[in-house]
């Protein structure tokens, strides 16, 4: 764990949120492993993080009276937070994932009364969405992200719209990051291969995504077997598109988290990923040595290092993705085990966000 940041005699306690899903959410995602993960950053940079609050402020069917009444809410928790916090406030305020369907309607009230920094990491302005049922949330988002000292960016599909409003001052790239500690197995393929495939089970993209995987199945001409891991509202029509690969499709059901996914015993995780905003699947795998192939695609394209990537909706060239990745695949598992190390480890985020605390420090706005 790293020290203090400079300047400071002791850790700085961070009040942490997540307004989309808390890191405590019983229910698993890749928001609430980020989210997770993010706290562990914090820690790592030599900081106190701190659940500060686990109110959900999502409003995911675009409804003005429930984003009415989550900011009702929301203005009553703010009030409530300012008054415990006021005797020992926090040094800083985190706040994970701020858009149009989950703005933060907490941090922006409670740091300015409590006068500490406040940061979001991955912000996201929808221009688009400035009108219509959402167009309330996405003002308070572009209030909150106006109101943060840091911007911390994640993907380059984010960056052009924080721009264009005026924050590039405020902006540190943090780039998607891992676990890199995990169970690592770097080697030849097995035989018949292991492939592996991780998604929650929800209609659109992802439905998508498992339809252009099962066609894409049909075309590998090696032996093979595929484990499926994930649940979800789709799950019946979902797994009927592999019934005709009878035994050689196992569904295994949703994972508690990150660490109780078989990457390490797969030879190649596959998943096409329609949609995908981050890519935490093939992060996940590529840090346990496991090469992905995956669409082309652009958070495919920022993440997936240690694999190949294919054009969209193209089951042949899918396929033979596949079976090159598995003729070498000590190759791809070592080149995907250095990418993570090298670029998006979670140490790498721990440095990022002890600069910021650094300079928070320097600038006499940490006690």
């Amino acid at each position: 764990m790293s020290s203090a940041p400079q300047h400071l005699s002791r850790p700085p306690r961070v009040a942490f949120y997540a307004p989309m899903k808390a890191p405590d959410d019983p229910v698993p995602s890749g928001d609430r492993e980020i989210a997770r993960l993010t706290q562990r950053a914090l820690e790592k940079a030599g900081a106190v993080p701190f659940l500060v609050s686990d109110l959900r402020i999502r409003d995911g069917e675009g409804d003005p009276r429930r984003q009415a009444a989550l900011a009702a809410h929301a203005k009553t928790e703010a009030s409530r937070l300012t008054i415990d916090l006021r005797d020992d406030p926090p040094d800083a305020w985190l706040t994970y994932h701020c858009y149009y369907k989950a703005p933060d309607l907490l941090g922006p009230a409670v740091t300015d009364a409590l006068d500490i920094p406040y940061a979001i990491s991955e912000p996201s302005i929808a221009p688009r969405r400035r009108e219509g049922p959402w167009a309330e949330f996405a003002a308070a988002s572009e209030r909150a992200i106006a109101a943060a000292d840091r911007l911390f960016w994640t993907t380059e599909r984010d960056r052009p719209a924080l721009a264009a409003a005026g924050h590039g001052s405020r902006m540190v790239h943090l780039p998607p990051f891992v676990d890199a500690s995990a169970k690592v197995r770097v080697g030849t393929a097995s035989s018949p291969a292991r492939l592996l495939t991780v998604a929650m089970m929800r209609q659109g993209d992802k439905q998508e995504s498992y339809r252009r995987l099962s066609a894409a199945l049909d075309h590998i001409t090696l032996d093979w077997t595929l484990d499926i891991v994930g649940d979800g509202p789709a799950a019946d029509s979902i797994q009927k598109l592999f019934l005709r690969f009878g035994s050689r499709v196992r569904f295994l059901g949703a994972a508690r988290d990150a660490g109780s996914v078989p990457y390490a015993q797969a030879d190649c995780l596959i998943w096409p990923g329609v949609g995908e905003g981050v890519g935490m699947v093939w992060l996940e795998a590529q840090a346990a040595g496991c090469p992905v192939v995956a669409e082309t695609g652009p958070a495919a394209c920022a993440v997936v290092e240690g694999g190949i990537l294919v054009p969209p909706n193209d089951p042949a060239a899918f396929a033979a993705a596949i079976e090159t990745v598995l003729s070498r695949r000590t190759e791809y598992a070592t080149r995907a085990r250095k990418h993570i190390q090298d670029r998006h480890s979670i140490g790498t985020a721990a440095r990022i966000f002890s600069d910021w605390l650094s300079e928070a420090v320097k600038q006499d706005r940490l006690s």
